[in-house]
This record gives structure tokens, C-alpha cells and sequence, in this order.
């Protein structure tokens, strides 16, 4: 199907429909019968979603789309450009393919890249845009990727595993042995071909159940983007047996990072609430830091499950940070006093009621300038931060 697509008439069409409504050109005659015209439209698609996300792409003439949802579940450029600082070496064979993003920005660091990909048809698509990216160090097999590594019998520097959901029926219940491949019974199978071997599961994985299935685990990264946590990644050095790392990176206008070490003793002190709260980014919630945020930056924790740090004085810290105005108790007569019909942005941590139901209850309208924490301090009182949010 690649051939037809690259009719310039057809190039031009989908050039100028990005952004377009898909329902209303679907409604519209196919005036190019060389190709399907649902082919067409997913073409589209697909490119105005790789406008902001896959720019590289986007610009560069010719290039051919899979589905939407694969552009959808592909890394984005930040991340995989993220991910390519994590490797070094001569060889890297990626099992999981896919759209092949990722391998892009390895074969900027890496000499030689191999792009296992099983479905053939996204094989041929991702090798001919390889070839218009002038990515010619990567090398595109169709098949199982265990019979390509078989076949290869080669050694490589790195192993990178992007492992898919199989069984979507178990809802949010994610074990990696649940995936595609299955990574935990392969671990020796692949150690055998590589000593390094890089993973990247979805942020629905819980760390410690991600422990639990994988051995000699090195270094464990939480990705965010934008304050959306997006991808974790696994560093297996094969007979590591050392302390764990977890790297945490919110790439943003500013990059926000926070490293510590697993299990190493940290104790959290407690204070109620002073000039300063501080709210840890999404990448650092998901790593469960917590205690280590309050010993690294010697900043008070309001109560052991809020999640919400205060200082008298102003710090530098991987999160958002608010002035505190008013601090009150969450009583029918100062919620009437100073929050019943007003306009504010509202926050709830380990607080009983939900943001929708105080919204309601209420009568607190979204936006404007104004923030409120609803929370639990030291002494388990509910109460309310009223804040300014100080930008940095």
C-alpha cells in the first residue's frame, strides 16, 4: 500500500487536510481510485496527531503512517530522545519495533540499530521511512523476535523491550507476564545474546510488582512529560545485584529531576502548614519518594499520606509551588466565609471527599488565580490551603 500513498497528488491532499474533521472528508467522494479511501482519511489522521508529538516526522516528505492508535501509542520525540541518553555501545536490537521512534534516537548514538517488528506490513512502512529519515543505520526484520535474535547470533551492547498488553480482559491488573513478550521467562534467553537490556512499560506497572517479576534491575526511570507521567524504564545489567537507583524526569519548560536510592533508610518530618507548600511532580508521586523529598530538600511533610511539603522559606523543588494566603479549617462557617461561590483551582490530597462532590457541595466555580489544597495535617484535622501559585 506504500506505493500508491506516495502519489504527490495524494502527498499534497493529505498535506493540506491536517487538522481537518475525519467525519466530514469521510463523507466526501474518493477522487484518487488507486487507493481506499478510508487509507486516505488514516493517513490524515495519523499525521495531525504526529504534528506536536513526532514533529521529526511530520516535516519530513513521504513519510508513510500505520493506524492512528499507533501513532497514539508510540513514544513521543521528548521521550525517545530522553531514553537515547540512557544508552551507549556499538549494537542495539530493538524486539519490539513498532513505529520505530525510539530506534530512530538510538541510531544516534548507537552505530548499528536492528528494528524487529512481527506485524510485516508495519515492517515495510517503518523501513521506508527510515529511508526518508536518512536513518541508514538501522536494519528492519519482519517475525518473531526471538527467531531474529536466534538467527542473528550476534552479541549487542543493548536490548531494548517495549512489551504489549496481551490480555486486555484483566483490566488494570498489569503483571509483565501478561505481555507480549513475556520478558520475566525470557530474561536468561536474552542475556545469552546481551548483557544490558532496556525496558519500557506503561506507568500503569507498580514499581514493586515490576521488582517482583525482574531480576538484576539497576536503575529504575519514571518519565513524565509535561507533569504526565508517560513511560517507565528498566535498566537489567545481567548479575547486577546492587542497590536500586530510581531516576525521576519530568521534562517540561524546565527539566525537573530527582534521583534516590531504593530502600535506603529516609525519615519524613512532619510540620503544619508555613509560608511555603510544595507538590511534588507527577514522575516523583509515581516513584513513592516521598519520605526522600522531605530529607533531600529539608522540607516539613504535612502528614505521612498528604504528599503536601511546607517551608518558611522559599526553595528550589521538582513540582509546583504555592504561597500560602490563608489556612483554614474545613468547617461549614469558614467554607462559607471564604470559598462558597467563589472561583478557584481545587486539589484534594488524602482528603475524604473527592474534587467533583467539594466542587458541588460548594458551589466552587473552576479556574482563575487562586488554589486550594483540601487535606489532612499532623493532628489528622481536615483543612483547607488557600494559595498563590508562585511560577517558575
Amino acid at each position: 500500500m506504500i506505493s500508491p500513498l506516495l502519489n504527490t497528488e495524494i502527498q499534497d491532499f493529505i498535506d493540506s487536510q491536517v487538522g481537518a474533521d475525519i467525519s466530514k472528508l469521510a463523507l466526501q467522494k474518493n477522487k484518487f481510485l488507486d487507493v481506499d479511501w478510508t487509507e486516505i482519511l488514516n493517513q490524515i489522521a495519523a499525521k495531525t496527531k504526529a504534528k506536536d508529538k513526532l514533529p521529526t516526522w511530520f516535516s519530513t516528505e513521504n513519510i508513510i503512517y500505520p493506524s492512528k492508535i499507533s501513532v497514539e501509542q508510540t513514544s513521543s520525540e521528548r521521550t525517545a530522545l530522553h531514553k537515547s541518553a540512557l544508552i551507549s555501545g556499538e549494537s542495539l536490537i530493538d524486539l519490539t519495533g513498532g513505529f520505530g521512534v525510539d530506534d530512530y534516537y538510538f541510531s544516534k548514538k548507537i552505530a548499528k540499530v536492528v528494528h524487529c517488528e512481527i506485524n510485516s506490513e508495519l515492517s515495510e512502512i517503518v523501513k521506508h521511512n527510515f529511508q526518508c529519515l536518512k536513518a541508514d543505520n538501522i536494519e528492519c526484520f519482519s517475525g518473531d523476535s526471538l527467531d531474529i535474535l536466534q538467527k542473528l547470533n550476534t552479541k549487542f551492547d543493548w536490548i531494548y523491550i517495549d512489551p504489549s498488553r496481551r490480555n486486555e480482559a484483566k483490566g488494570k491488573v498489569f503483571m509483565l507476564k501478561d505481555c507480549l513478550p513475556n520478558v520475566p521467562e525470557l530474561l536468561d534467553v536474552y542475556f545469552s545474546f546481551s548483557s544490558r537490556i532496556l525496558i519500557k512499560t506503561a506507568p500503569i506497572l507498580d514499581i514493586s510488582a515490576g521488582l517482583s517479576e525482574l531480576k538484576n534491575v539497576k536503575t529504575i526511570h519514571v518519565v513524565a512529560v509535561e507533569n504526565e507521567v508517560k513511560e517507565l524504564l528498566w535498566e537489567i545489567h545481567q548479575g547486577y545485584s546492587g542497590e536500586i537507583t530510581i531516576k525521576t524526569t519530568n521534562l517540561s519548560k524546565k527539566t525537573e529531576v530527582f534521583d534516590f536510592v531504593l530502600d535506603k533508610v529516609a525519615i519524613s518530618v512532619f510540620g503544619l502548614p508555613k509560608k511555603y507548600i510544595y507538590e511534588p511532580n507527577s514522575a516523583i508521586m509515581k516513584s513513592g519518594g516521598f519520605d526522600q523529598i522531605s530529607t533531600h530538600y529539608q522540607i516539613d511533610k504535612l502528614h505521612q499520606h498528604s504528599h503536601l511539603y511546607t517551608s518558611e522559606t522559599l526553595i528550589e523543588f521538582p513540582g509546583r509551588i504555592f504561597e500560602i494566603d490563608r489556612v483554614i479549617s474545613y468547617t461549614k462557617s469558614d467554607m462559607k466565609v471564604f470559598l462558597e461561590n467563589k472561583k478557584s483551582n481545587v486539589t484534594t490530597r488524602n482528603f475524604p471527599e473527592s474534587v467533583e462532590a467539594i466542587r458541588k457541595k460548594w458551589k466552587i466555580k473552576d479556574g482563575g488565580n487562586q488554589y486550594c489544597f483540601f487535606t489532612t495535617d499532623i493532628h489528622n484535622n481536615k483543612i483547607v490551603l488557600i494559595c498563590t501559585k508562585i511560577n517558575q
